[in-house]
């Protein structure tokens, strides 16, 4: 689910997700790599099928996403269906694909994990368990899995709300002017972590632009952050006629003490300064409006 540019999946079978990449293409190297997982061709075949899906129309790609997660099922291996629905997950939530997609998904990880739980990582529930944990406090989707990691990555997520909650930062945009999050209070103030490289990002700027100036003159204010050199970020800033502001995270402080670990990753406080409402990956247009309503912003 979005561009994930630090975070491992899996501490045994290792996915990656670097980038403008889904990092499905790395897939059956990543397989083969561990000598553990034999890589069929049914399994190649589809990781083939999800790495394609950004080429895919936004009208069919719910049901493409759909039909690769039940196929998955029919996978023998138990570790492979984690991997694949784990990267199948990464991909299932830039965008509005609809409830049945992603259920189909949470469903299809959830099963394999309850065959086949990987080991924990050292600071943590394995990558998979995050993955699932995402998709159903953000997501919304029924999840049936008892498990202890499950259930510490839900924890887990809940902890960095709170954080967020009582987060605040001072940060640089391009133009030199410094931001300051508790400053803003009063206001609704959507925070979205983005980069200039990170395909969804660029696909939601332009409903961000359309929303920041439709609702700004009614305290609506964006702070986009990024981790990017300025010789970067402006002029694709310039380019693409964003005129919300944009923060320099140069040393990656704010997205640390945010724990974000792919983006986009948004979060929306409401005017009392607490979070109204979250999005862990892109969001259309049309949800980013359900999501603002959250915030009383209509």
């Amino acid at each position: 689910m979005l561009c994930r540019n630090r975070r491992i999946l899996n501490s045994t079978l290792t996915l990656m997700v670097f980038g403008s990449l889904a990092a499905v293409p790395m897939l059956t190297k990543s397989l083969a790599q561990t000598g553990r997982v034999p890589l069929t061709d049914d399994a190649r075949a589809i990781s083939k099928r999800i790495s394609g899906l950004r080429a895919v129309s936004d009208d069919a790609r719910g049901e493409t996403t759909f039909k690769i997660a039940v196929d998955i099922r029919a996978i023998k291996d138990p570790a492979t269906r984690i991997m694949l629905s784990a990267g199948l997950a990464n991909l299932a939530t830039e965008g509005d694909f609809g409830k049945k997609t992603l259920q189909a998904v949470a469903d299809t990880l959830s099963q394999a994990l309850k065959e086949a739980p990987p080991a924990g990582r050292d600071d943590g529930p394995a990558g998979p368990f995050v993955t699932l944990a995402q998709l159903a406090k953000y997501e919304h989707v029924s999840v049936d899995l008892q498990d202890p990691q499950y259930e510490a990555a839900l924890k887990k997520l809940d902890e960095d709300d709170q954080k967020r909650e009582e987060a605040d930062f001072t940060l640089p945009d391009i133009l030199g002017k410094t931001w300051t999050l508790k400053q803003l209070k009063g206001k609704v103030v959507l925070v979205n972590f983005w980069a200039t490289w990170c395909p969804p990002c660029r696909k939601e700027i332009p409903d961000l632009e359309l929303l920041y100036t439709r609702f700004k003159d009614k305290g609506f204010v964006v702070l986009g952050i990024t981790d990017e050199k300025p010789a970067v970020v402006t002029p694709f800033v310039t380019k693409n006629a964003m005129s919300y502001p944009i923060l320099l995270d140069s040393n990656r402080t704010v997205n640390q003490l945010f724990s974000v670990q792919g983006i986009p990753r948004t979060v929306i406080y409401g005017r009392n300064g607490k979070i109204a409402a979250e999005a862990i990956d892109m969001r259309t247009q049309k949800q980013l409006l359900q999501l603002l309503a959250k915030a009383g912003l209509k």
